[in-house]
């Protein structure tokens, strides 16, 4: 008989830990030269509009701000923009990641950043009873409900695309 595999809690597993929330840790196979969300929601036999992949911008007003959209998504920049109070924004360059959030590309977490940023999911996250997100590392999502993670975090629902 195979004994479970052992998943280390994360950061994130940590903070919802102490704030009492539910969720699942949910690993997969990681492959260095496909960090999409496509491979994930592939691994997990799920639906790619559950998985959802976390996005950091800066606006030209307001710095910088993060964005949780489906992960067959792109967000659309104007929207973006506008609903974060800004004229314009962009993606930050991969470089910034790190040292800006805590994370590395495929596992940039919405939870557990270094700063709070301001935070908007796309409107679709709440068709959903629990959707994904990186738990904070590559080869681990986090399964959640999205009115739980949105209200933790003090994001807002928006339209991003």
């Amino acid at each position: 008989m195979m004994k479970p595999q052992k998943i280390n809690k994360t950061n994130v597993a940590r903070l919802l830990d102490k704030a009492k929330i539910e969720y699942e840790l949910i690993p997969y196979g990681v492959d260095e030269s496909d960090l999409g969300a496509q491979h994930i929601a592939d691994q997990l036999g799920e639906d790619i509009n559950q998985v959802f992949k976390t996005l950091v911008l800066r606006g030209d007003r307001n710095g910088l701000f993060v964005c949780v959209i489906p992960g067959n998504c792109e967000v659309n920049l104007k929207y973006a923009a506008k609903v974060s109070g800004n004229k314009s924004a962009e993606m930050i360059a991969m470089k910034e990641l790190l040292p800006l959030t805590g994370y590395i590309r495929g596992g940039c977490c919405p939870i557990g950043m270094k700063k709070p940023y301001p935070t908007f999911f796309h409107s679709t996250a709440t068709n959903f009873p629990y959707i994904y997100v990186s738990a904070g590392v590559r080869g681990l999502q986090l399964k959640i409900s999205p009115q739980k993670l949105i209200d933790y975090v003090g994001a807002e629902i928006t339209e991003l695309f």
